[in-house]
């Protein structure tokens, strides 16, 4: 079974910067996508970027040019460095992992796997 767990949330003011990263465990030998979706208080959920296993990446309009989004395939890692944050930022972020992935919208809604998520609070 393929866990998936969130780390590296917390409080930053506007224009701060974190790094989120998730780390996963489980025997497997499929090749996962793996991103990260968010979601506001009283908002859906949305894809703010995902990374295909050979690297190639998909970035939200709305975070491009202030997020970049890795991963290290040795150590079943994958990273998100949030640059510029401001206060529409603020959501809990979930580590997702799929088989399937895309370059128009990065991984599928109803990912295979998730974590529990890790807040992300920016203040004004």
């Amino acid at each position: 079974q393929v866990q998936l767990v969130e780390s590296g949330g917390g409080l930053v003011q506007t224009g701060g910067s974190l790094r989120l990263s998730c780390a996963r465990s489980g025997r497997t030998f499929s090749r996962y996508a793996m991103g990260w979706f968010r979601q506001a208080p009283g908002k859906g959920r949305e894809i703010v970027a995902a990374i295909a296993w050979d690297g190639i990446t998909y970035i939200a309009a709305s975070v491009k040019g202030r997020f970049t989004i890795s991963r290290d395939n040795d150590k079943n890692t994958m990273s998100l460095q949030m640059n510029s944050l401001n206060p529409d930022d603020t959501a809990v972020y979930y580590c997702a992992a799929d088989r399937f992935y895309s370059p128009n919208y990065g991984l599928r809604d109803e990912s295979e796997f998730w974590g529990r998520g890790t807040q992300v609070t920016v203040s004004s």
